[in-house]
């Protein structure tokens, strides 16, 4: 007979919430349900319903931790620092390439509840700090600013999706021996500069 864990009602959450990702890093999206974080997790097959009222609201849960997790990297990274920009660009490919897994489904809007308050309130916490490390000014932009920031933002994105998923490999095996992630992130952000 299969064993449940008894968890204070906060640490239940935590738990699924770590349950869930376990099972996303492990064995992928397509073996994450309810009645498997519940068994990761050693509790009824009934508990998650408790805290989560459907598979969308735990992910969207757990992408929340996600970007909460992506944003204190990049302020990590970017604080105090000449070249805020560039080291937050660094922390936020190596949060993508250490979280593949969650940080693929942290795209996934169709599997996501986009009403989700926690998860709006981290993403937009995400893009504050990406915007602030781009020393673009608050308010409305101009025309020149809009497009380097989204060129700025569009490389920093799709580098780290390669890198997550592993297609860079190709790239780095045609670069100067011994080239990593970084360096060629370093090289691709030189080629950038933010609008005036």
């Amino acid at each position: 007979m299969e064993q449940t864990k008894s968890y204070h009602h906060g640490a239940l959450h935590e738990a699924l919430l770590s349950a869930a990702e376990t099972i996303l890093c492990r064995d992928g999206l397509a073996a994450l349900t309810l009645r498997a974080t519940a068994r990761e997790a050693g509790v009824s097959h009934g508990a998650p319903a408790y805290h989560f009222k459907d598979l969308s609201d735990l992910l969207s849960e757990l992408v929340a931790v996600g970007f909460e997790r992506l944003t204190v990297a990049m302020q990590a990274a970017g604080q105090g620092r000449a070249g805020q920009f560039a080291a937050a660009a660094q922390a936020y490919v190596a949060f993508a390439i250490g979280n593949a897994a969650l940080f693929q489904l942290m795209f996934r809007v169709e599997r996501l509840n986009a009403g989700h308050e926690r998860l709006r309130a981290a993403r937009a916490g995400a893009f504050a700090v990406i915007t602030e490390a781009s020393a673009i000014p608050a308010g409305e932009l101009t025309p020149s600013q809009v497009g380097g920031m989204t060129a700025q933002w569009c490389l920093v994105q799709g580098f780290a999706s390669l890198a997550a998923s592993g297609r860079l490999g190709p790239l780095l095996a045609r670069a100067p021996e011994g080239m990593q992630e970084p360096e060629l992130l370093t090289l691709a952000l030189e080629h950038l500069r933010p609008s005036e």
